[in-house]
């Protein structure tokens, strides 16, 4: 089964990926976006903020209430439905981490 994705599994995800271009502030001028793609429907979201506003990173608080499956006392995502994962869109299209960075080297 799909593991929930986390701030806390972001956090591992970047620190997996720095250096390889696999983490926003590595690909943006390359025309990267943080993303996020739901495997299970192929539905792609671009990383907003809770207002709507694009957030520079993957943040969860702009995502659907579909894809919610825990929040803190505040509001704050702290999970998301098993099946989305991190990623990038460039050019209306969706790449993962591994293939942001394969672009990039």
């Amino acid at each position: 089964m799909a593991q929930m994705l986390t701030p806390h599994m972001l956090k591992v995800e970047n620190r997996l990926f720095a250096g390889t271009g696999g983490v926003s502030s590595e690909n943006q001028y390359c025309g990267f976006i943080p993303g996020f793609l739901d495997r299970e429907t192929g539905a792609v979201y671009c990383s907003c903020w809770a207002d709507g506003r694009p957030a520079p990173f993957h943040a969860l608080d702009g995502l659907p209430n579909h894809l919610i499956r825990e929040r803190d006392p505040g509001g704050h995502i702290t999970a998301i439905k098993p099946g989305v994962i991190a990623g990038f869109i460039r050019q209306g299209h969706f790449y993962t981490r591994e293939q942001a960075a394969r672009c990039l080297d």
